[in-house]
């Protein structure tokens, strides 16, 4: 049997660019939209758990790049020599490859111990041009990333480095589970104040039609419950209600 140790980093290729108008559609709809849509579609575990956003407000929707984290394994790799190590890793050859508009989504198994990204990684993804990234773990450096305005979604933050206690950036750019969820290169991501959401690439298009009428229609009953209508007729609109809609849209796009 070959005991030949493996080549590190382990690498994938480099994904397919999104069409740039369905990324844009996707960033006007929200997660809970997104969530439930591939639901309705049978495509159920979508939702990343645990990781939330580092400030409210921000939303985000890309390509998704990936991360992989592995268990360390001294006569594999480990973390000592801290960045002078980490800089021949995963880590560091993800972030040289990442593209304006990207979302890196980064399998930590939760850890509470790794501290994925910090001050200099952060700042080096906002000037390749990263849209946000969504770690299944923890960041360091906590005040000085904020400061950098970089939509964010951890688990917490941590004072050790990224391969100080027990995992080890091994890959990129392969399929990777975060939080639950399925992620594989060059699927897309929406991410705001709820969570982040994968949408496999094939199911976007769909994603985003069914979206543009459940928005429309949901702001429709907002209005008539805030004039009094009854929650039962409007949410989720009944047959009879729905030709309300019906007959409100049509006026609507006619003007």
């Amino acid at each position: 049997m070959d005991d030949a140790i493996w080549d590190l980093p382990v690498r994938g290729p480099l994904p397919a660019e999104p069409d740039p108008v369905l990324v844009e559609g996707l960033s006007r709809i929200s997660s809970a939209t997104a969530c439930a849509k591939l639901h309705a579609q049978g495509i159920r575990r979508t939702f990343i758990e645990g990781p939330r956003p580092l400030a409210q407000g921000q939303k985000i929707a890309g390509r998704v790049r990936t991360l992989q984290f592995m268990p360390q394994r001294e006569d594999v790799a480990s973390g000592l020599g801290q960045e002078y190590v980490e800089r021949h890793t995963a880590l560091w050859a993800v972030l040289e490859r990442i593209e304006p508009g990207d979302v890196l989504l980064v399998q930590a198994y939760g850890s509470a111990y790794t501290g994925c990204f910090g001050d200099m990684l952060v700042r080096y993804f906002k000037r390749k041009g990263g849209a946000g990234i969504v770690v299944d773990g923890r960041i360091r450096d906590l005040p000085r990333v904020r400061g950098l305005n970089v939509p964010i979604w951890s688990t917490g933050a941590t004072p050790h480095y990224a391969s100080q206690a027990e995992l080890f950036p091994w890959a990129y750019d392969v399929p990777v589970a975060v939080g639950g969820a399925l992620a594989l290169p060059g699927d897309l991501v929406v991410a705001d104040d709820d969570g982040a959401v994968v949408v496999p690439r094939r199911r976007a298009q769909s994603v985003l039609e069914a979206a543009a009428d459940h928005e429309q229609w949901e702001r429709y009953s907002r209005a008539r419950i805030e004039e009094g209508g009854a929650l039962s007729d409007y949410y989720p609109l009944t047959p009879e209600t729905r030709a309300e809609y019906e007959r409100w849209r049509a006026v609507k796009e006619s003007q």
